[in-house]
């Protein structure tokens, strides 16, 4: 089997039940390596497991969590990695959304965003320190930012804010892992077809307004974030951290006024 450049380490991907989560799990299993599959619809987290097992014969584990229960997140790890023999690898693509602008926003939408979207990265990113630490080097974290992490989106803030702090906590921590050959990397999404931006395309026009704006001419199908996650955790990428690799179709390239 044809592992391109990827170590044989296992990887904990969040949100794995559907959409970019999903998709990575089973592009990391396509190649051989040992997938751990989390999120809190833990019925679809198992699916995916099972269907990485089922198609590639690769070992896989599941759990339902809620990402930003750190305690949770700690003991999870640490089974994760024993579930999955050695664990090299993290992307982090569970996280919230959900239009509320300004003036509207409550505290609780603004804490839940910055826990699931932020706050669980950092936990997550330190948990995975010993386990990176057993597997050795080349393992890598992949945190699953936005263009709105980069761009502003007038009805997005907590969405804006908690994916432009993945790309403050990737030069940050992809500094301090760089020390003991372990990686840190985002990618910001463009529109991808996911249950999460189900409701916007259910909305008459936006879809359209979407092509339009993109140069590529259309959205993105989850896998083709999933390949570019998998490269950035391979050995492929082994001289690229600290940094975001942007997967929009063109759609931040230019200006639209």
């Amino acid at each position: 089997m044809t592992r391109l450049g990827s170590p044989g380490t296992g990887v904990l991907v969040t949100g794995a039940a559907s959409g970019v989560g999903r998709h990575t799990a089973l592009a990391l299993a396509e190649v051989g390596r040992p997938v751990a599959a989390w999120d809190l619809d833990g019925s679809g987290a198992e699916a995916t497991a099972g269907e990485c097992a089922e198609r590639y014969g690769v070992t896989t584990a599941w759990k339902a969590i809620d990402v930003a229960d750190s305690a949770a997140v700690a003991a999870g790890v640490v089974e994760t990695a024993a579930a999955l023999g050695f664990l090299g690898g993290l992307v982090h693509a569970a996280a919230v959304s959900g239009p509320m602008p300004l003036d509207d926003l409550d505290d609780a939408t603004w804490d839940r965003a910055m826990q699931v979207n932020a706050r669980a990265a950092v936990m997550l990113t330190r948990a995975v320190l010993e386990p990176f630490r057993a597997a050795g080097p080349g393992s890598a974290v992949v945190l699953v930012s936005s263009v709105e992490g980069l761009v502003g989106n007038p009805v997005h803030p907590p969405y804006c804010a908690s994916k432009a702090a993945l790309l403050g906590l990737v030069r940050s921590v992809g500094a301090r892992f760089a020390s003991e050959g372990f990686r840190v990397n985002a990618v910001c999404p463009g529109a991808v077809d996911t249950p999460m931006l189900a409701r916007a395309l259910a909305v008459d026009g936006f879809l359209q307004r979407m092509e339009k704006a993109t140069p590529l001419g259309r959205i993105a199908d989850p896998v083709e974030l999933a390949r570019p996650i998998r490269f950035l955790l391979s050995d492929e990428a082994a001289f690229v951290t600290g940094t975001q690799l942007v997967v929009d179709g063109g759609l931040t390239s230019i200006t639209n006024v």
